[in-house]
């Protein structure tokens, strides 16, 4: 279901001034050096924490929905943007080194085929790290509510439970937690079939 109105178009103008990165040093910290390929930043609107990757990477694309947030990100220095849902994201199989979705997971509309997609898209050997508020905290439920309330359709999960959705042979995944944030990295496996 569509929501009645685009939220974070409306956000765009203010967003960076009230909605701050996380430190990116834990971010960067996650992301092995060796993956200094094509990073997507999913669901990443203006930018705010993949402008900090460039160190970790030669290209950086941010994908989101939101035209604005994208207008945002473009005028950051070293931004590709791409306007597209990560429910049917535009690119071809294994195409990224590094994928991170920051505070975007309980905001698409369909998490399991979201990702389906970022399990598609992300090479061999590559890493995706998902960022979520950890909803077992008082302060993140009361944030999901809040969101309810302002029709947004957010839809928090348990770590635990965004970990099923990448529970396969082919991933290895962890969960890393700090305060009320969590981190799910995802490393798709090099098959050998020698």
């Amino acid at each position: 279901m569509k929501p009645l109105f685009e939220h974070f178009n409306l956000l765009a103008p203010i967003y960076e001034y009230f909605i701050h990165p996380n430190d990116p040093i834990k971010l960067q910290s996650l992301i092995p050096d060796n993956h200094q390929g094509i990073l997507l930043d999913a669901g990443g609107g203006t930018g705010r924490v993949s402008q900090y990757l460039h160190r970790k990477a030669e290209h950086i694309i941010v994908a989101d929905v939101s035209f604005e947030m994208l207008q945002k990100a473009q005028r950051k220095a070293g931004i590709q943007t791409v306007r597209g849902q990560t429910e049917s994201l535009p690119f071809q199989n294994n195409t990224f080194d590094c994928i991170i979705m920051v505070d975007a997971f309980h905001h698409v509309e369909n998490q399991f085929r979201t990702a389906s997609e970022l399990r598609r898209v992300l090479k061999p050997g590559g890493w995706l790290i998902i960022e979520e508020p950890n909803i077992r905290f008082l302060g993140v439920k009361l944030i999901a509510i809040a969101e309810k309330m302002a029709l947004m359709q957010s839809h928090f999960l348990a770590p635990e439970h965004i970990v099923q959705y990448f529970d396969h042979k082919n991933f290895n995944v962890k969960v890393e937690y700090e305060d009320k944030l969590a981190w799910i990295c995802v490393e798709k496996l090099r098959l050998n079939w020698n």
